[in-house]
C-alpha cells in the first residue's frame, strides 16, 4: 500500500483501489507523475483499478486530469477500469473527455490522393449534382402536369404574392437599369455612326439591340439577384427551420406547394418585364440620342419603328419566359438543397446566382444561333 496525503493505493482482492482524500483543485497543485508511477509499480496481478472517494473534498479540472491519465494507464495495462465510486459529476466529465479524444480527428481533412484521386472525386460529386438537377426537374415537370389537370395543391394566395414581389416591386430597378442601358448604347453609336454621317441608323441599333438581346438580358440578370437569390435563401431558411420537413409531415408537397407557385410566377411576369424594359431602354436611347446629335424625336421614332420588327420583340418576350423559368428553377433547385446551417443558406443562394448567370449566357446563345439559322 503507498500512501500520501491526498492519495492512497489499497489493494483490495484482485483490484487496485485509489483512495482520494481533501481538496483536488487548481489553487493546491498536486505532482501526479511519481504517483502514476507507484500505481504503474502496484499493478502487477491486477485485473481493474477502482476509487474510493468517500474522504472527497472540493475538487475541478485537477482532479478530472488525473482520472483521465489514470483512465489511460488502465486502458495501457487492459485493465478494467471501475468508475462506480467517482462523483457523478466528475463521471461525465470523464466520459465527455473520452469522447472528445476518440474524435480529436473529426475536423481535420482528408489527406489528398493524388491527381487521379481528385479528378475521381469531383467527377463523383459531378454525376451526384446532375442526378439532382435530374430529379429536380423530372419532379418540377410531374407538378406542372398535375397543375394543368387541377390536380395541382398550392396557396393560390402565395401565387399572387410571388407575382406581386416579381413584377411591380421589380420595376425601379429594372426602369433604372434599362433606361441608363438604352443612354449606353445611343452614346456609342451616335459617336462612331457620327464619323460616318449615318447617325440615324443609332435608332436602328437601339430598337433591334434592345428588343432582341439587351432587354431581356438586363432583366434576368436583375432577376436572377434579385429574385432567383430570394428563392434560395427562402427555401434554405426553411430547411434550416426544418418547415420543410413539417409539410411533408403534413402530406403536402414541396414542389407543389413551395416551388410550383415561384416558378410560374416568375416565367409568367418576365415576358411582361421585358416588353417593359424594353420602352424603357428604347425611351433612354431616344433621350440621348436627340440630345448627342442632330436627329429629332420624329425622325427617331420613325426610323425604330421601321426598324423593329414584330419577330424582334416576339424572340425578346420568348427569351424572358425561358429566362425567367431558368432563374426560379435555379434558385429552387439550390434552396431545396441546401443544408441546414446559416453557412449552407449562404452557399445556396450564391449557387443559385451563378447558375442563373450562366444558365441566361447559355440559353441566349442557343436562341440566337437557333434563330438566326432559321432567317428569323
Amino acid at each position: 500500500m503507498e500512501s500520501t496525503d491526498r492519495l492512497l493505493l489499497r489493494r483490495s482482492s484482485d483490484r487496485l483501489v485509489v483512495v482520494l482524500r481533501g481538496d483536488w483543485t487548481r489553487e493546491q497543485p498536486y505532482a501526479v507523475g511519481p504517483v502514476l508511477r507507484q500505481l504503474e509499480e502496484s499493478l502487477e496481478g491486477m485485473v481493474g483499478i477502482a476509487f474510493d472517494t468517500t474522504a472527497l473534498g472540493r475538487w475541478d479540472s485537477m482532479l478530472v486530469l488525473l482520472l483521465r491519465r489514470i483512465e489511460r494507464l488502465a486502458a495501457g495495462h487492459s485493465l478494467e477500469l471501475d468508475r462506480s465510486g467517482l462523483p457523478r459529476g466528475a463521471d461525465r466529465l470523464l466520459q465527455l473527455a473520452g469522447a472528445s479524444a476518440e474524435h480529436r480527428d473529426a475536423g481535420r481533412d482528408t489527406p489528398p490522393g493524388g491527381m487521379l484521386h481528385g479528378l475521381g472525386v469531383r467527377f463523383y460529386h459531378a454525376l451526384a449534382d446532375a442526378a439532382a438537377l435530374l430529379r429536380f426537374v423530372g419532379e418540377a415537370t410531374l407538378a406542372f402536369g398535375r397543375l394543368l389537370l387541377g390536380r395541382a395543391r398550392f396557396s393560390g394566395r402565395d401565387l399572387l404574392l410571388f407575382i406581386q414581389a416579381a413584377s411591380f416591386e421589380a420595376l425601379p430597378i429594372v426602369s433604372l437599369i434599362n433606361f441608363l442601358i438604352g443612354m449606353i448604347l445611343a452614346f456609342v453609336g451616335v459617336v462612331q455612326l457620327q464619323v460616318f454621317g449615318a447617325e440615324i441608323y443609332v435608332a436602328n441599333l437601339i430598337g433591334i439591340s434592345v428588343t432582341r438581346e439587351m432587354g431581356a438580358i438586363m432583366v434576368a440578370v436583375i432577376m436572377a439577384g434579385r429574385t432567383g437569390a430570394a428563392y434560395a435563401a427562402q427555401l434554405g431558411t426553411m430547411q434550416v427551420n426544418e418547415e420543410i420537413d413539417a409539410l411533408i409531415t403534413l402530406g403536402l408537397p414541396p414542389m407543389e406547394y413551395l416551388v410550383l407557385p415561384r416558378i410560374l410566377a416568375l416565367t409568367l411576369m418576365m415576358p411582361l418585364l421585358v416588353v417593359y424594359a424594353d420602352i424603357v431602354g428604347i425611351a433612354g436611347g431616344l433621350l440621348a440620342s436627340i440630345n448627342l446629335s442632330s436627329i429629332g424625336l420624329h425622325q427617331f421614332m420613325l426610323q425604330t419603328v421601321e426598324a423593329v420588327g414584330l419577330d424582334d420583340i416576339l424572340i425578346g418576350i420568348f427569351k424572358g419566359a425561358v429566362f425567367g423559368l431558368l432563374v426560379a428553377s435555379a434558385g429552387c433547385y439550390h434552396g431545396m438543397r441546401s443544408g441546414r446551417s446559416s453557412a449552407s443558406v449562404g452557399r445556396a443562394t450564391t449557387d443559385a446566382v451563378v447558375m442563373s448567370v450562366i444558365s441566361i449566357v447559355v440559353a441566349d446563345a442557343v436562341i440566337t444561333v437557333v434563330t438566326t439559322l432559321i432567317g428569323v
